[in-house]
């Protein structure tokens, strides 16, 4: 009881995604550069992955980067136009902040009041800036405090006097306006670990794009957000599907989710890069493997086939040599005849015959 111990239990994604990254690469992803222009560059333009001006995709390049891969992020990054890694972990405070960005923080930069530097991200800026006023520390600290918590929307008082004492240091009316709107602030030290992740994994983007996308759609297959048959057939289906979802005011939280997968595909097919048809005897259960300058996709990336028979392919596959429908069944009993006709319209038959049978005559 004379110790408070806080733990703070983040997702795993995006280790997993980095890991699984790096050791497609062999490059230690504690040792990609912050600083490096290239990556920099896509929170800014896509050019440097090839396209610019996109209708789809827009001016960023951050579609699938962790923070900044939303269409609401995104419009965040057009706004503000960042070029510092700084600025980038602001701008994840301003996201994930209540009463932060739209109708505060974004009002005060388009309108010219203040600098995306200068306009509140973080719950640890406005100690700091108070400190620098002249404010005593101990007295920004507890004014921070109660703006982080959104004390004044709850009932509660900020410490007696500290508006008057703000104005005696000079803070702008337009800062203690904004403070007072706050309901929520993010700490500093989460948007830095979260920006430091989504930055690293930018950069295998710009620089190993086959790896980034190989790790995305893995991390989206094991959540039922890949399919196949809608996303392996080339970008003008991909295209069809996401004006789709975008036509319908009303879709649902699914197709919300789906939508992030296909702009990501949608932009892979952009860059050039293609799909091969799922192989019954290369194609792994889970992961998506780099095949010739292709990405072979896994077999649960087939709608509605679950790990446990992806993984009964992988067995009944061994050391065999299919050569019919009817035997490939015979060899992975866990897998039904919806499954098969889902791997059909995959093309992991190929020209594989149903049966064994022949006709003689």
């Amino acid at each position: 009881e004379e110790n408070l111990l806080k733990l703070d239990m983040l997702g795993h994604d995006d280790p997993t995604m980095i890991r699984m990254m790096e050791d497609m690469t062999g490059v230690d992803a504690q040792k990609i550069p912050l600083d490096d222009k290239d990556t920099m560059s896509i929170f800014v333009s896509s050019k440097v992955l090839g396209y610019e001006h996109d209708k789809i995709l827009t001016e960023v390049g951050t579609v699938g980067i962790p923070e900044f891969g939303t269409i609401f992020t995104r419009g965040m990054l057009m706004d503000t136009k960042p070029t510092q890694f700084d600025t980038l972990i602001r701008l994840s405070g301003f996201s994930h902040g209540t009463d932060v960005w739209l109708g505060n923080a974004k009002d005060l930069i388009l309108s010219g009041t203040a600098s995306v530097n200068q306009a509140i991200g973080c719950r640890d800026d406005i100690m700091l800036y108070l400190i620098k006023c002249g404010l005593p520390e101990k007295r920004a600290f507890k004014f921070m405090e109660s703006v982080r918590k959104g004390a004044i929307h709850k009932g509660k008082a900020w410490p007696e006097g500290i508006v008057e004492e703000m104005r005696e240091h000079q803070v702008p009316e337009w800062y203690i306006e904004s403070c007072k709107k706050i309901k929520y602030l993010f700490p500093k030290a989460h948007a830095a670990a979260y920006v430091m992740m989504a930055f690293r994994i930018a950069w295998f983007k710009v620089h190993h794009p086959l790896a980034f996308y190989a790790a995305y759609f893995y991390r989206r297959s094991q959540k039922d957000g890949f399919d196949a048959v809608m996303m392996t057939h080339g970008i003008e289906t991909v295209k069809e599907h996401i004006k789709c979802i975008n036509a319908d005011p009303d879709h649902s939280d699914k197709e919300e989710d789906l939508l992030t997968t296909l702009e990501v595909c949608y932009e892979f097919y952009l860059r050039g890069f293609t799909f091969d048809n799922i192989d019954l005897y290369a194609s792994h259960a889970t992961k998506f493997l780099i095949r010739d300058g292709r990405l072979l996709p896994p077999f649960v990336s087939v709608s509605g086939l679950g790990e446990s028979a992806a993984w009964d392919i992988m067995e009944g596959r061994e050391g065999k040599h299919f050569v019919s429908i009817e035997e490939f069944s015979a060899a992975c009993p866990k897998v039904s005849k919806t499954h098969i006709e889902n791997l059909k319209q995959a093309g992991a038959f190929g020209d594989l015959p149903d049966t064994s049978q022949i006709t003689l005559f």
